[in-house]
């Protein structure tokens, strides 16, 4: 199982993403909890990204595929991984195919969640974060128990800056410009999987499984 998720934000792959790896004992693996982890063991990577992070600015393809290189050759992706978020853009994708090809472990499927643009603004606006451990909730189907705080770790939920509704349109429009073409590369390898997602969460993980089933 060596999966690639694509979607744009609030449609729902990262928690597909971690239903599954639950289930099938594989790792999520996510460039945002690489940046963090990397930083906090201070490597070699990790500082590099942190030069650019603290600028507020993009970090680079090169640190961040060799940072998803090097993960993907951690002996608890042996058996498969699911990569959440990653590649953004085309050029992440052909280094992510070379990175594979080396390894002789090439990927198996790109699952695309498709939800509309309305939909979307919809649920980004409703979504709060844990500080803590970034744990995701949305207000209108799986809010916190206890408003403002965590289910999971006890810690602060709140509203990301990127989650009010004066960033999500910027956001939304970056990913059709940069990642939305990811759709046409992967069909053309005869890779892609398309999903429904503005429907319940049960529903789209059953799809999902039926879809790789058939793969």
């Amino acid at each position: 199982m060596r999966l690639v998720f694509l979607g744009p934000p609030g449609a729902g792959k990262g928690t597909q993403a971690q239903r599954l790896c639950a289930s099938a004992g594989v790792p999520q693996v996510s460039t945002g909890d690489l940046f963090r982890a990397h930083v906090a063991k201070e490597t070699a990577l990790g500082a590099e990204a942190k030069k650019f992070m603290s600028r507020g600015e993009l970090v680079p393809d090169s640190v961040v595929c060799d940072m998803v290189a090097t993960r993907l050759a951690e002996p608890d992706c042996a058996k498969g991984f699911v990569l959440d978020g990653f590649p953004r853009t085309v050029p992440q994708a052909e280094s992510l195919d070379r990175t594979l090809a080396a390894a002789r472990t090439p990927l198996e499927r790109c699952v695309e969640f498709v939800v509309d643009k309305d939909e979307l603004v919809r649920r980004l606006t409703r979504r709060q974060t844990c500080r803590k451990c970034a744990a995701v909730y949305n207000l209108d189907v799986a809010p916190p128990a206890r408003s403002g705080v965590c289910d999971k770790c006890g810690g602060e939920v709140y509203v990301r800056d990127d989650d009010r509704p004066e960033t999500v349109s910027r956001r939304l429009a970056e990913y059709d410009a940069k990642t939305a073409p990811l759709s046409a590369y992967y069909r053309a390898k005869g890779l892609l999987l398309r999903l429904d997602a503005a429907q319940p969460p049960d529903r789209v993980y059953a799809e999902l499984l039926a879809g790789l089933r058939r793969t």
